[in-house]
């Protein structure tokens, strides 16, 4: 059964409000020829045939679980435990939306307690929310809060280079038709001191990434407390396996740290879904974005848990709401929470291990045995996980050899996104790469690059 929810005097009144006496003027802009095209679609299959079919071409995909896979940029082959997809997979899990009854949601609003109090223990801040779509939006909502928060004429944010591209753009997208400006993208990668040049009194927050897009750690001394002279925040973008390692954000002066959390059992998936953790400071509690979880006690004292400390327009009123909120990042900060819960602290500071050890070590025998200069632009600066080396060839070429050669998914191409870095390839180096697949990297690398 068809269902029209407008009626025809809805229309007209809808047209008379734009302007135009019919529905085909809001087209007029699309060419004729490609508004109704031929699709020449194929003959119908039985579903036999279209799995067949299906499977055939998913085949043609290179993929982690079929090749060596040395692609990061953002997104990271991690192992998942067994245990990650059992859990949220549970129909109770599986199925569940908005917890607004806690009568009839305590499951999945104590997951989701118990996800921010690991969160707030990886970053070292006092509260998180649970949560938002992947890195890229928790960054934008965190740019936004410190707009909010800016007082007088404060709508300037320093944003570092060196912060993943497609976060970066996402915070473009965000504030476009505002006020704000963005400034320090056209500074070059990890020089923090010309971004501590461009603070005053019209910045609201300086953005940076710690360890950075090229893998790098920032020279993070005193950079806290000259933001915080300045009368702005800092934000921090963190790797969340990172800080299984290394020293929090809390302990060197962040105000917001935000990661993806897709290294924290989501597997790749092509892409998505991922996970945006965001966490802050008590002081920004009632101007922080998303869903926070509260534990309380009934009226018989049981403890219970609910959801607190935000309006909840900001959730099921559009016009009212101040950020974006979805039902799956509620279940991939349970996938999150099951991983953490899983690996442990001592299992998370291993896999950190591993990913640190294991990319110095594919560093080291890329500079010995193949003759590439590693992190050109910045040799001495440390490194996590991910490092760059420089091709005498250009990347896609030597990427599309190691595919069809070797079974080999190479590295990210630096140069599509920053000026200077042609032919700079990216490489990631997590705990699913063994010594003999590095090595096999390597042997390639020294004959493509001969």
């Amino acid at each position: 059964m068809n269902f029209l929810p407008h009626t025809e005097t809805e229309r007209r009144e809808m047209l008379s409000t734009l302007g135009v006496s019919q529905l085909e003027a809001l087209f007029a802009d699309i060419p004729e020829h490609v508004r109704f095209p031929d699709l020449t679609l194929p003959s119908p299959l039985s579903q036999m045939e279209l799995e067949a079919h299906l499977s055939k071409l998913a085949g043609r995909n290179a993929n982690a679980s079929s090749h060596e896979c040395f692609l990061g940029a953002g997104a990271y082959h991690h192992y998942v435990p067994a245990t990650v997809d059992y859990v949220i997979r549970r129909g109770e899990f599986f199925t569940a939306y908005t917890p607004y009854q806690p009568e009839a949601s305590q499951g999945m609003l104590q997951a989701m307690f118990e996800y921010q109090s690991m969160i707030c223990q990886l970053t070292g801040m006092d509260l998180a929310n649970a949560s938002h779509y992947d890195g890229a939006t928790a960054l934008a909502e965190a740019v936004r809060m410190a707009l909010d928060l800016a007082s007088g004429n404060r709508q300037k944010v320093v944003l570092s280079p060196a912060i993943n591209p497609h976060y970066r753009e996402t915070v473009r997208t965000y504030l476009c038709g505002s006020e704000a400006s963005l400034v320090g993208e056209d500074t070059a990668p990890g020089k923090l001191d010309s971004l501590l040049s461009q603070l005053d009194d019209l910045v609201a927050a300086l953005v940076i990434q710690n360890p950075n897009f090229l893998g790098q750690f920032e020279n993070i001394s005193g950079l806290a407390e000259k933001v915080h002279q300045a009368g702005a925040l800092l934000i921090v973008v963190a790797d969340p396996i990172a800080l299984g390692l290394f020293q929090s954000p809390d302990s060197y002066g962040a105000d917001v740290v935000i990661a993806d959390g897709q290294p924290l059992g989501i597997p790749l998936s092509f892409g998505g879904p991922s996970l945006g953790i965001f966490a802050t400071r008590m002081a920004y509690v009632r101007h922080m974005p998303g869903r926070v979880v509260g534990e309380t006690v009934d009226q018989a004292g049981r403890r219970g848990y609910v959801l607190t400390l935000a309006a909840r327009e900001q959730h099921i009123r559009r016009a009212r709401a101040t950020s974006n909120i979805c039902t799956n990042s509620g279940l991939m900060a349970l996938a999150a929470a099951t991983y953490l819960a899983t690996v442990g602290e001592s299992g998370l500071r291993k896999v950190a291990e591993l990913c640190f050890h294991k990319s110095h070590y594919a560093a080291q025998q890329l500079a010995g045995k193949a003759g590439l200069n590693i992190n050109t632009h910045a040799p001495d600066q440390p490194f996590f996980k991910e490092f760059y080396v420089q091709l005498p060839r250009p990347v896609d070429e030597v990427n599309r050899i190691l595919r069809e050669e070797y079974g080999i998914i190479g590295g990210f191409d630096l140069g599509a996104c920053y000026p200077g870095f042609e032919r700079q390839m990216l490489i990631a180096v997590t705990e699913m790469n063994t010594k003999a697949a590095i090595d096999r990297l390597v042997d390639a690398l020294v004959t493509v690059t001969r």
